[in-house]
């Protein structure tokens, strides 16, 4: 197996759980041009990737095989690299994908912030969201919002309870 092919094969199933690695969608197939520097912006568009891909998948298909993966990428190479042999244009393609691997570019990466903080300050909690954790900040589960039902015979917060076997 070809450098070019195993980078086809990581960035196919690159966001999806059922993919096999045999076909690339053309979200990836966009993400992979892209990555590797063929999708320059200037000779390479997005439009002429979408164009292509959609040129050399099968009618019905969503997803191109590796066979045609190389004849997308032999198209966009004429174009990325003018003025070179196509064999040429192709090898330096080639140079450009080997090797690489899908990147989580802008994965959302947590922040601690002072305002963060302060919500999430379980000792600053008032009212009844204060008895949802005990003194260590803890949550107390199941018990900090359930409201259990006192069957003392008592009104809820009466000051006297259970006093009346005492004084009777």
């Amino acid at each position: 197996m070809s450098e070019v092919e195993k980078a086809f094969r990581l960035f196919a199933v690159y966001g999806d759980t059922a993919a096999t690695g045999n076909e690339m969608t053309g979200k990836n197939f966009s993400k992979m041009l892209k990555e590797t520097g063929v999708m320059d912006g200037k000779f390479v568009t997005s439009t002429d990737v979408d164009i292509v891909f959609n040129k050399v998948k099968s009618k019905n298909a969503r997803n191109i095989t590796f066979g045609e993966f190389q004849l997308a990428i032999k198209e966009l190479s004429a174009k990325r690299f003018k003025g070179k042999a196509t064999e040429e244009a192709l090898e330096a393609t080639n140079k450009l994908m080997e090797g690489k691997t899908p990147a989580n570019v802008g994965a959302t990466k947590s922040v601690a912030q002072a305002a963060v903080e302060r919500l999430t300050d379980t000792s600053k909690y008032t009212g009844t969201h204060k008895e949802r954790f005990d003194e260590s900040g803890k949550g107390k589960g199941i018990a900090g919002r359930a409201e259990l039902a006192d069957n003392s015979g008592y009104v809820g917060n009466y000051k006297g309870a259970g006093t009346y076997d005492k004084s009777h």
